[in-house]
């Protein structure tokens, strides 16, 4: 067993457009194994992230099975960061299931922001 089967750990992380509409794949989960994912955080923006009202997080083609409609407009400094954790049940994720982000209301100005998914590999 390796430590992403052990503890809560780094799964994967992305730069990604805040503004736009497509989903950003930042983790995949491994043939023959499967991930549960704990947790999110988004950190770095390099404009604000006002306007950024709606955004979906998890896998699917539209990144929403986790979580959906986060605010993130309150992200408007470079130095900003959230950690996004949740108290419902979810599902494991399957083998080969893409875990991003899509903004759907996303931010107004043009911005890209490094996003982490932290979560265990089963």
């Amino acid at each position: 067993m390796d430590a992403k089967q052990k503890v809560m750990s780094l799964l994967g992380t992305a730069v990604l457009d805040m503004k736009t509409s497509a989903k950003v794949v930042a983790y995949t989960v491994p043939a023959g194994k499967t991930a549960m994912i704990m947790a999110y955080v988004i950190h770095s923006p390099t404009a604000s992230l006002a306007g950024g009202t709606d955004y979906d997080l998890g896998s699917g083609a539209n990144a929403d099975t986790w979580l959906q409609a986060v605010n993130l407009a309150a992200m408007t400094a470079t130095d900003d960061y959230i950690v996004i954790t949740d108290t419902t049940k979810y599902t494991i994720e399957a083998a080969a299931a893409e875990i991003g982000l899509k903004p759907i209301t996303g931010s107004t100005l043009a911005a890209n922001a490094t996003v982490e998914i932290w979560g265990r590999e089963i």
